[in-house]
């Protein structure tokens, strides 16, 4: 936010002069430009899960009763880089933001994160508060109390790695208080279908027909880039079971929200997803966020 200064010179004031003279005013009698919104770094603990670290961004002033979004970073767990992106968004859209970092030590590849911890590396299915989404509630309430905020519900964004978490939690966390979801540039899918294995599908997740119709009806946006067509990317995952879901990451997405629209079809039910391209866009979260924005704000 800029701020406005008055000064006066006299006509024959040099340039340096001048210039000392608006030095003065704006730093010599305290009346510093104001940042627009405050960068911030701290811990969380309180859960079952080990401590995290947290990037968030508060816009000055800012009422209790504003938006607050969290954003799941991707497979290289760059929470302070995702922050620093949506930095700018959080002061022009006037909310919280919120990027917690599962670090690879306390949470190794993507069962303990993309897939939420749900099962251990036995295959056992362990207690929901162990979950890597467990995270997600008690942060809030944290944050709620850290920024002095009313705001009920959160928005929740995600992109490849940090979009297949959100699409997961959305299925395993029926309670959350979240209001709106973006899963941006997904790598792959679990597909909303019971004759799939865990986790390429349903069979054996523990999560019933009645989380899945609820899932269904949840407002969804699905964000593709249309330039995320590459097949060659090692970051790809190739197994049989993706390329059955489509050979690049656009169309992947597509046939997640084909194959969710039957699924609610089938079960008689209104379909809440919607599928957004960003025209442009490859795999760049940079790219992604700016267009996610207006379907994470009511």
């Amino acid at each position: 936010m800029a701020t406005n200064v008055s000064y006066l010179t006299s006509k024959g004031t040099s340039r340096s002069g001048r210039l000392a003279g608006l030095l003065l005013v704006l730093f010599g009698l305290g009346v510093a430009q104001p940042a627009a919104a405050a960068k911030v770094e701290f811990r969380f603990s309180a859960w079952d899960g080990p401590e995290v670290r947290v990037y968030a961004s508060r816009p000055l002033d800012l009422a209790s009763d504003r938006p607050v979004v969290f954003v799941m970073h991707g497979m290289k767990r760059n929470a302070r880089e995702n922050r620093d992106q949506w930095h700018q968004l959080a002061v022009d859209n006037d909310f919280l933001l919120v990027v917690p970092e599962f670090d690879e030590r306390q949470f190794p590849g993507p069962a303990a994160y993309d897939l939420g911890g749900v099962f251990d590396a036995s295959g056992a299915r362990r207690m929901p508060e162990q979950w890597s989404f467990a995270l997600i509630e008690p942060l809030f309430d944290d944050v709620r109390k850290r920024f002095s905020m009313t705001t009920s519900h959160y928005s929740l964004y995600g992109h490849s790695a940090g979009a297949q978490f959100v699409e997961r939690f959305l299925l395993y966390v029926p309670g959350a208080r979240v209001s709106r979801a973006v899963a941006a540039n997904a790598g792959w899918y679990t597909m909303p279908e019971f004759d799939q294995a865990w986790p390429y599908g349903l069979e054996r997740s523990g999560v019933s027909e009645q989380a899945l119709a609820r899932m269904l009806q949840f407002p969804l946006t699905i964000l593709l880039g249309e330039e995320d067509m590459d097949t060659d990317d090692p970051r790809l995952r190739m197994t049989p079971e993706a390329l059955l879901q489509g050979r690049s990451r656009l169309e992947r997405g597509s046939q997640f929200l084909e194959t969710g629209r039957k699924a609610a079809a089938r079960l008689g039910i209104p379909f809440g997803w919607r599928l957004q391209t960003v025209e442009g866009a490859d795999h760049d979260n940079r790219l992604m966020a700016p267009a996610a924005v207006e379907y994470l704000i009511p």
